[in-house]
């Protein structure tokens, strides 16, 4: 690069009046300028300086509105945008069109109790289940304290991931959370709390479903298990035998045996009416009372032994730890069972309210028919019991369905896929 050095010195001109002049080469051009005053000259050299540095680097001058701060962060863009061959005024234009800010910033807690709020007015007209509604309210109050926004807008994909792995959780409670989440944020888009749903980048587990893996008590477990609950805690023998023999889902929170009553009890009928309003999936079936059933219930009828006694959890406690029951499996038992004993998948569908092909694929050959008739003949031992089950008028069973039946009870099964 060419000396583009200038300077400043002491001149005297022709008419013998002295003047300061600053000397120099500016891109290969002589520079010579005359100034009255020592300061004068100096800020032209410092001007030339400038643009003598401007041509070396690339650099230009101009008259901008633009703070120095805003000036470094546009020359910062448009270096990222030039290898893309956009302008800057595109990219603005997508930006602005796609990351709209929320129509307000709508505290997370007031949000969850909107949310919760609307919930419950949606179970006022039927809409939703009690459990569905119980299980929301559990997990849109832990929302706020587990996630760290103050905000709905401030709920960020990296948020909700951390939020739905808390506690070490499995991939079905993972997508549980999220599918509970991902109704709470459609409202807030809805009530424009939100510019985009944050869940659209976070996607679900798949999970693999295995055939047969419904865990169950063998026959001889059950009889333990009664004989247990009968010989300790008699006034519990109405929920475990309901449970074990008759499928009922048994959850103490939100599970049909709370909201089972003695008048859905028809035992001399031989049934049990579950309706839309006990059902978890809402939507009525009937159970038939097997005669081993039906023989524990005249033992510790329902009048003098209530089907939730006051102290049910802590006599529930106390089997669990003994027999180690897991949740659900005193009812995969009775499933199990009842498919091996009568070989039908659409009557067990319809008893048990679930799908044919949930029967088929968590049940079918799990229990061979002889520990089926073995599970159906658990008897109480209470005095008068098994007389009053020879006396009794046996139960109806379920036939062994024809190809006609089969067929029926495939279009009759329930739609559910809750196990």
């Amino acid at each position: 690069m060419p000396n583009q050095s200038f300077s400043v010195r002491r001149f005297k001109n022709r008419n013998g009046i002295f003047s300061w002049r600053v000397d120099g080469q500016l891109n290969g051009v002589r520079i010579r300028r005359n100034f009255k005053t020592q300061e004068e000259a100096a800020a032209e050299k410092a001007g030339l300086e400038i643009k003598a540095l401007q041509l070396a680097s690339n650099l230009c001058a101009i008259t901008t509105c633009l703070t120095e701060d805003q000036v470094r962060e546009a020359e910062s863009v448009f270096r990222r945008i030039a290898e893309l061959g956009r302008s800057l005024s595109s990219c603005v234009d997508l930006a602005l069109a796609h990351d709209r800010e929320p129509a307000c910033r709508k505290p997370l807690t007031e949000a969850v109790a909107d949310y919760i709020a609307f919930k419950e007015h949606e179970l006022e007209q039927d809409l939703i289940s009690e459990p569905y509604l119980v299980r929301l309210r559990r997990e849109m109050n832990r929302l706020p304290k587990r996630c760290p926004a103050n905000s709905v807008s401030d709920l960020t994909p990296a948020r909700l991931v951390a939020y739905f792995e808390f506690g070490r959780a499995s991939r079905k409670t993972y997508n549980n959370r999220r599918g509970i989440i991902s109704g709470f944020l459609k409202f807030a888009l809805q009530r424009e709390w939100l510019a985009e749903n944050p869940l659209t980048r976070i996607p679900a587990h798949r999970i693999r479903r295995r055939r047969g893996g419904a865990q169950t008590l063998t026959a001889a477990q059950a009889q333990e298990l009664m004989a247990f609950v009968e010989a300790n805690h008699p006034a519990a023998v109405p929920f475990f035998a309901l449970c074990l023999f008759a499928g009922i889902r048994p959850c103490l929170r939100t599970g049909e045996i709370v909201r089972l009553k003695p008048g859905h009890v028809r035992l001399p009928d031989g049934l049990i009416r579950i309706d839309g309003e006990v059902s978890k999936v809402r939507e009525p079936r009937v159970i038939t009372i097997q005669p081993n059933l039906g023989a524990w219930l005249r033992a510790y009828p329902l009048e003098r032994f209530p089907i939730i006694p006051s102290n049910l959890q802590h006599l529930r406690e106390k089997a669990v730890e003994k027999f180690n029951l897991t949740h659900d499996v005193m009812r995969h038992t009775f499933v199990s069972m009842f498919v091996a004993k009568f070989r039908s998948l659409g009557e067990a569908a319809l008893q048990a309210g679930n799908s044919e092909t949930i029967i088929r694929k968590h049940y079918l050959d799990l229990k061979s028919a002889a520990e089926a008739d073995q599970f159906f003949g658990i008897l109480p031992q209470r005095q008068g019991a098994l007389a009053a089950a020879t006396a009794a008028r046996p139960a109806p069973s379920a036939p062994v369905a024809s190809v006609e039946s089969t067929q029926h009870f495939v279009l009759a099964a329930p739609r559910s896929n809750a196990a």
